[in-house]
């Protein structure tokens, strides 16, 4: 066997010493031949656990495929996956932040001590994407990334075209009477109607639309949808691109950088993407020892215009985006108007300006999901860092598609997501109010569950528009309304959150940046005067893992 350069895999095959590992190889097919090959991870996150996912294994066969007409042998291997939806609205959810961990742990495991010399990762649903570019970046082998795709649109009982999300306010419009129970039914029946991740662009679109401007996955890969013969040929072309970049050394490190990840977070802004972007760009930037911080969402929020008219602050869905031309045509525009990056190098080993090259603008056909730049949505973005006493650290802000960007209310506290929905059941929340969700931190939770129950079943309500919400736990990327997120400190290890009664006046400004809460020093201080730290409430097993590890939110919730 020659001694090959950017070959990490010949400490695990080279030389008689590894006989024993060559015989176990042997097993699992490898020929005489293969071992003077690349040899590569293909990390599927497929199950049938949720439609983001179930469909994943063909695309994996598809990107073997691809892997070995390059002259690479791939290497099969699962991780698991949580159902954001699925496990939405119950303590299910406490561990959907947390598979964003173990999903990096397991691909960094298993590639790890294989010492693959590239790792190529295919995932759906919304942790898979940021678990697997946070292995990717800290194992620093040659690596793509290639999503499974949106879902197709289904078609509600009046003609409407309709999603996950439709589903949860079909929920609120049940509570409040506007809906009967058959109507409620056919939403139910109709909201997921194939494979692939929840249409608007919510947290899995937005990450893979990040994903892509970062260069860290094929052109088009976030807008392909699920079911198409376009994806199957992009994870073709993926297995075959993953080998040029090990015989180039092209590695993560090398495309995750600074402007790349300005790149990332600029498409997410234009798209009108979910607030996850920032916990999780957070997370790939300490992984790839980028340094990053809530000022950097900021600074580009406060000019980058949010173009796309889609879900859930708009009308359309990922679907409609690809029908316009695709993620590659809005990059372009950006590109043109100067908010890109165009020399960052990409998992093509070309540039981001070069893959854009002969791409035509998204204006170049009649559409109505992108907004001409010097027409947005809105002239800035619509995820806001809002600080003040109630969020020293910063929390996280989404005005999305809203007329009003402020309220101050009093507040009407919950300790926990179940007791505020128990009060939303009832009709007991009003215009006006701000509603105080705590305990549902990355400590507190544990695990930083996901509202979209909540302001689902106030949207459904008619209450989005005239509520504020303040958490500080999560919201799903299909949350819209008045809503705040992130609150750090959090309540559980002594935020101000923690010391909020009902009827205090709250402020939430978004145009300020601002959210306070409006009562005397002294009143606060003679609040926190016997407060003690709580104990962890799960003690054994990966929550109480998570909550002993777990940065703040701050900081991307991140283990390492």
């Amino acid at each position: 066997m020659t001694d090959l350069p950017n070959r990490k895999s010949l400490t695990t095959t080279a030389g008689p010493s590894r006989a024993p590992n060559r015989a176990m190889l042997r097993a699992v097919g490898f020929q005489d031949e293969d071992f003077d090959k690349p040899m590569v991870g293909v990390a599927s996150l497929y199950s049938d656990i949720t439609p983001c996912n179930s469909h994943l294994d063909r695309l994996a066969r598809k990107a073997i495929e691809g892997i070995r007409s390059a002259g690479g042998v791939p290497q099969i291997f699962g991780a698991p996956t949580v159902s954001d939806g699925i496990s939405m609205g119950h303590m299910g959810m406490r561990y959907s932040l947390v598979s964003r961990e173990v999903i990096a742990d397991c691909l960094e495991t298993v590639s790890g001590a294989m010492n693959h010399d590239g790792l190529l990762a295919i995932g759906g649903c919304d942790k898979n994407m940021p678990g697997c570019l946070m292995a990717l970046a800290r194992l620093n082998v040659p690596g793509i990334f290639v999503y499974g795709g949106s879902i197709l649109p289904g078609k509600g009982p009046d003609g409407e075209d309709v999603d996950i999300v439709s589903i949860f306010e079909a929920v609120g419009k049940f509570q409040a009477g506007t809906i009967d129970e058959k109507k409620l039914h056919k939403i139910e029946c109709e909201s997921c109607p194939s494979a692939g991740s929840c249409g608007g662009m919510y947290t899995a679109n937005t990450m893979s639309s990040a994903i892509e401007a970062m260069g860290m996955s094929l052109p088009f890969d976030a807008s392909y949808p699920a079911i198409s013969a376009s994806k199957e040929r992009e994870a073709y072309q993926a297995g075959k691109a993953l080998i040029g970049l090990v015989n180039a050394n092209i590695r993560p490190r090398d495309i995750i950088t600074r402007k790349s990840l300005e790149n990332a977070y600029t498409f997410v802004l234009a798209l009108g993407g979910s607030t996850n972007a920032v916990l999780h760009l957070m997370a790939i930037a300490r992984e790839a020892e980028v340094n990053w911080t809530l000022d950097d969402f900021d600074r580009l929020g406060a000019k980058v215009p949010h173009l796309a008219d889609l879900k859930p602050g708009g009308k359309y869905v990922m679907y409609d985006l690809h029908q316009a031309g695709g993620t590659p045509t809005v990059l372009k525009a950006l590109l043109n108007a100067g908010f890109l990056h165009g020399d960052c190098i990409t998992v093509t080993g070309k540039t981001l300006a070069e893959n854009l090259k002969d791409v035509p603008s998204v204006y170049a056909k009649k559409q109505k999901v992108i907004l001409p730049i010097d027409k947005p949505m809105h002239p800035t973005g619509h995820i806001v860092i809002l600080k003040g006493n109630l969020s020293p650290e910063g929390s996280v802000a989404k005005v999305a598609g809203l007329k009003e960007r402020a309220i101050t209310g009093p507040a009407k506290v919950f300790d926990g997501e179940e007791a505020c929905f128990q009060a939303i059941q009832g009709q007991k929340i009003v215009a006006g109010d701000v509603v105080v969700i705590r305990g549902e931190g990355p400590v507190g939770g544990p695990g930083m569950r996901e509202m979209l129950s909540i302001t689902g079943a106030l949207m459904g309500q008619g209450l989005g528009e005239s509520v504020g919400l303040i958490t500080d736990g999560r919201f799903s990327g299909g949350t819209h309304g008045l809503v705040v997120g992130h609150v750090a400190p959090e309540a559980w290890t002594g935020g101000l959150i923690a010391f909020v009664h009902d009827g205090d006046s709250i402020t939430i400004d978004a145009d300020k940046k601002v959210l306070s809460l409006n009562v005397p020093e002294a009143e606060i201080a003679k609040r926190k005067a016997n407060w003690t730290k709580p104990a962890l409430r799960v003690q054994r097993g990966v929550l109480a893992k998570f909550a002993r590890l777990v940065s703040s939110a701050s900081e991307g919730a991140v283990t390492s």
